[in-house]
């Protein structure tokens, strides 16, 4: 049950790092989790992940990561990790609270999953007309009409981003004010293709196949009102899997994990990548990129650590 290599999470990050770490013969062990693949399995069309000009499906480019990792000997186990030990080494890491690995280096690569309204309706029109990611579905809205939730500078970005493609973009606010830098709600104020509505939250996500249509709520009269939009984009915060984590390595203030010179965390000999880390971009070309860099760290930590057994390696 000992690995020179595990890997903890799946998706761009994950399947790159073990494609990488299995080409230099670490023979990896991916425990990717119960439900493998990251927020690509519940994206639909992905036209901006480069080599596919006629665009791909999430799952189906997650499918071919991961084969591509099986293809070069990364064993992959669809379980979820229930508790790491970074203490002491090699380090320990039980999956699904029985089976106990052991390693001598660690690449954590468990992503983060965006915030939703949590409604019925938005669940069932995600991916076709929800998102939670305007730089990856934005260019789908040209001359259209979109709403963007939320009050911060992330919503303040996304609805400036989806200004460049949407016809109007009106910001629904849930506060009478934005909790937004000074600078960007200027920015907001001053582009005349956006409009914002204060004190108010969407209640319903309207549409059979696609949204037609959201219903807003003023939280302060109850009122409730219906208007014609063709997207909803949800931008009221990301949050890390990181929960097990804690306490384990240095995170920052909104839970992401802390690297520096590369990929390499608070302990040596575990390393980070993709947006488990990134709190900023979230693309699956910038976390396919953090996974080769943290399968190159974690390769030359092993190197260091152990050069006779990575020249042995090497030789066969």
């Amino acid at each position: 049950m000992h690995r020179r290599l595990i890997i903890i999470g799946s998706g761009p990050a994950g399947y790159t790092a073990a494609i990488y770490a299995a080409r230099a013969n670490l023979k990896p062990l991916v425990l990717a989790g119960a439900q493998s693949g990251g927020q690509l399995m519940i994206t639909t069309d992905v036209d901006n992940y480069p080599g596919f000009p006629e665009g791909i499906q999430g799952p189906d480019l997650m499918e071919k990561f991961r084969k591509q990792a099986e293809r070069f000997g990364a064993e992959i186990l669809d379980e979820d990790v229930s508790t790491v030990d970074f203490k002491q080494r090699p380090f320990t890491v039980v999956v699904s609270g029985r089976e106990r690995y052991t390693a001598d280096s660690i690449i954590i690569t468990t992503g983060a999953t965006a915030r939703w309204l949590g409604l019925e309706s938005e669940l069932k029109l995600r991916g076709h007309g929800v998102s939670a990611c305007a730089t990856c579905d934005g260019f789908f809205f040209r001359g259209r009409d979109v709403i963007v939730v939320g009050g911060g500078d992330s919503a303040m970005e996304e609805a400036l981003f989806l200004s460049k493609f949407a016809s109007h973009v009106t910001v629904v606010h849930r506060r009478d004010t934005f909790r937004a830098s000074k600078i960007m709600q200027k920015k907001l104020i001053d582009n005349p293709k956006i409009s914002s509505v204060f004190d108010s939250v969407v209640t319903n996500v309207i549409g059979a196949e696609t949204v037609e249509a959201a219903e807003l709520e003023n939280v302060k009269t109850g009122e409730k009102k219906v208007i014609k939009t063709d997207g909803v984009f949800i931008a009221i915060g990301h949050d890390p899997a990181t929960g097990i984590f804690q306490g384990k390595l240095e995170l920052n203030a909104a839970g992401y994990i802390k690297v520096h010179d590369g990929t390499r965390t608070s302990v040596h000999g575990v390393f980070a990548a993709g947006d488990v880390v990134d709190y900023r971009y979230r693309q699956a070309i910038t976390a396919a990129g953090m996974g080769c860099q943290a399968s190159i760290d974690a390769e030359r930590y092993l190197e260091g650590e152990a050069p006779e057994v990575m020249n042995a390696l090497k030789v066969s």
